[in-house]
């Protein structure tokens, strides 16, 4: 197998990578949808949804005849930040993770800005990454497009074919691999609890998968020796 270059910036997802709260928006989002008379429940939320934007939610209904409300939006950030103040917590490791990385880093998030910065300073990682927030608001096409993460990557000084994206969606790992950078899997979110993650990003294209963010310093290693499989 060829060396894998090493990187110049790894570029973190934000829900399901730094913070564990995909299980909490995307119960918001089914109890919406409910609310709105939308047929779903968390399954398919889960598999229609996961990684993208609100946009891309009411985009998706809009092509299916379906019409969510101009106060869709506002509602569901609303019930989200209600059940973020209640309940998240930061991914296991990814403080010590982050604290300890020698190279640059970012965040690259398909949710509002707001959002991101809300729930970095809920789980005390805001200070790690001032500076280096980006939001979908920011591109014109949100993930499976490419542009945010070629978008942080420009911002960052950074070439993409030396960047290594962690994300856990598939239209994460989709947008990583259409910049042409090496996206790493993650699994390790408490969404992926009853479901096989590993399959399913692998098949979306992720170049490796793992689960815990401890080993995020030892795959670095490998990668650069040309041994992740």
């Amino acid at each position: 197998m060829t060396a894998t270059p090493s990187y110049e910036l790894i570029i973190f997802d934000c829900d399901g990578v730094l913070v564990d709260s995909e299980v909490l928006s995307c119960h918001c989002l089914t109890m919406m949808l409910q609310r709105h008379e939308i047929e779903a429940d968390l399954d398919f939320v889960f598999e229609t949804f996961l990684g993208k934007s609100v946009s891309a939610v009411t985009d998706y209904y809009r092509a299916h005849g379906r019409t969510v409300g101009e106060d869709f939006p506002a509602e569901l950030r609303t019930l989200v930040r209600r059940s973020f103040a209640e309940s998240l917590q930061p991914i296991p490791g990814v403080t010590k993770l982050l604290r300890g990385l020698d190279l640059s880093f970012c965040v690259a998030s398909s949710s509002d800005l707001d959002r991101i910065e809300f729930s970095l300073e809920l789980t005390g990682l805001a200070p790690l990454f001032a500076g280096k927030m980006f939001s979908a608001q920011m591109v014109r096409r949100g993930k499976p497009a490419p542009d945010l993460f070629l978008h942080a990557a420009s911002s960052m000084g950074a070439d993409p074919r030396h960047v290594l994206v962690i994300e856990d969606s598939v239209s994460g790992v989709e947008a990583g691999k259409a910049a042409g950078m090496t996206v790493w899997g993650f699994v390790g979110g408490s969404h992926y609890a009853r479901r096989d993650g590993v399959a399913l990003l692998k098949a979306a294209g992720a170049d490796c998968v793992f689960d815990r963010m401890g080993d995020l310093q030892l795959h670095r290693r490998e990668a650069k020796h040309g041994r992740i499989g």
